[in-house]
């Protein structure tokens, strides 16, 4: 009997009941996009945490610590300094500010210090939303596609077709209220993936008589090093790029509407304590399994550096518990793309049809197009998962600096500075959309 098979499908069946349960809880548009404002600090925070770190914190980052070695540590130390300053920045500010204005969404709550009638940031911030979401999407699914390669010997088109299918079907029935019940499950099975398996990885190794300062130094210079054997201003850029990523967050639509969805303002403190009590030993785990995996598997092992976290789940585990641990690799991937195929279709169907447009819509076709848009949305993505062969990591960065440049700096000045104008907030965003995709390219 695999067990490991078991675990995943009692996992997938738990998100498909939790998806229909709320499925009637949904009375309005600020249900199914906010779930009604009404959200305890445990919920926010664990949504937040397991929506910001997808596919790429159990695949993407380890593979590139295996890739590298310790010069990838200043990515992981980027991101736990992001987190910690973004929740103290501006989440209390936008659960307040974001209530006075009745916004929703991201891109109304920019429009919405200049008036109703300002359409021109509203359709700016929806192009460039749906643009990187997609890549951001595909990712998730290309990540399913792996680790259900590795794990149970699919395909990975068919993983990535489960993984997809899964992730729609539950965020089209149960909109926010199932994002955030399902994030905080997800939560729960990804800290305790991240921090079990490197543990179990590094008493494997020595058990084995394996060293980690070793095998770093067998693997190439470059690996010990925290500039990646680069000095000088190279060595900078190292450092300066990986901290970078940390600034990231405070422009991720799907990520600061969490903020708008607390109680109330008061218990963002609450929620921050959970946010770092999480982020701290999840980025320390993902750090350390690509380490970990270096040590045991030596740095040309994989044809992909991203199987890394899967094969050792498999390899070190009984099946049971690589079933758990495969879990959380899937739980991660699922618990970003359900909040991003929310955020588009609120974005498209709220923003642009009825807000930007002026098509009314009772809320009761709001929920069925948005439901629809979910779908369409979904399988553009899986499009784009079944032909890319970009890495995890490379999309998801392409897509975080985007939508972070674009959106980050227009959002801080606009809660933090009351002389922030209209045309400051669209070049803002045309500035940070243009110059990602330029430099992508």
């Amino acid at each position: 009997m695999d067990y490991a098979i078991i675990g995943f499908i009692v996992y997938l069946i738990t998100i498909f009941v939790i998806g229909v349960a709320t499925f009637k809880a949904n009375k309005s548009t600020e249900d199914y996009f906010l779930g009604g404002r009404r959200l305890n600090p445990w919920l926010v925070a664990f949504s937040e945490r397991t929506s910001a770190e997808s596919a790429w914190l159990l695949l993407g980052l380890p593979g590139a610590a295996l890739a590298t070695g310790f010069g990838e540590a200043w990515t992981a130390l980027g991101c736990v300094l992001g987190i910690i300053l973004y929740w103290a920045v501006i989440a209390k500010d936008l659960r307040t500010a974001s209530e006075e204005t009745k916004s929703i969404t991201l891109p109304t709550f920019l429009a919405s210090k200049f008036g109703e009638e300002e359409k021109t940031i509203k359709i700016i911030a929806g192009v460039i939303i749906i643009f990187f979401f997609v890549f951001y999407l595909a990712a998730q699914f290309a990540g399913a596609g792996k680790v259900l390669n590795v794990t149970f010997g699919l395909t990975t088109e068919q993983g990535v077709i489960i993984g997809a299918a899964a992730i729609i079907f539950y965020t089209m029935m149960g909109g926010f209220l199932a994002v955030v019940w399902t994030d905080l499950i997800q939560g729960i099975v990804m800290i305790a993936a991240l921090v079990v398996l490197p543990v179990i990885g590094y008493i494997y190794a020595a058990d084995k008589g394996l060293d980690v300062g070793k095998a770093l130094a067998e693997a190439g210079v470059n690996f010990t090093s925290l500039t990646g054997g680069k000095s000088g201003w190279a060595g900078a850029a190292v450092v300066i790029g990986g901290l970078s990523w940390g600034f990231g967050y405070f422009g991720q639509p799907h990520l600061v509407t969490k903020f708008m969805a607390i109680k109330n303002s008061e218990q963002i403190k609450i929620g921050r304590r959970i946010a770092y009590a999480w982020a701290i030993p999840a980025f320390t785990g993902a750090f350390l399994i690509g380490i970990i995996g270096l040590t045991i598997y030596g740095p040309n092992a994989f044809s992909d550096v991203e199987f890394v976290m899967p094969a050792l789940a498999k390899s070190l585990l009984p099946s049971y518990i690589a079933g758990f641990i495969v879990s959380g690799a899937i739980a991660a991937m699922m618990s970003t793309a359900d909040s991003q195929l929310l955020v588009i279709s609120s974005t498209v169907v709220e923003d642009l049809v009825s807000r930007t447009m002026g098509v009314k819509l009772s809320d009761k076709k709001v929920l069925l197009y948005s439901r629809l848009l979910t779908l369409a949305t979904g399988v553009a993505a899986l499009a784009i998962a079944l032909t890319s062969k970009e890495l995890i990591f490379a999309m998801v960065s392409y897509a975080w600096s985007g939508l972070g440049a674009s959106f980050g700096p227009a959002l801080i000045l606009l809660l933090k500075w009351k002389k922030t104008t209209k045309e400051g907030v669209v070049a803002s965003m045309l500035t940070g959309a243009i110059v990602s995709v330029v430099w992508k390219s």
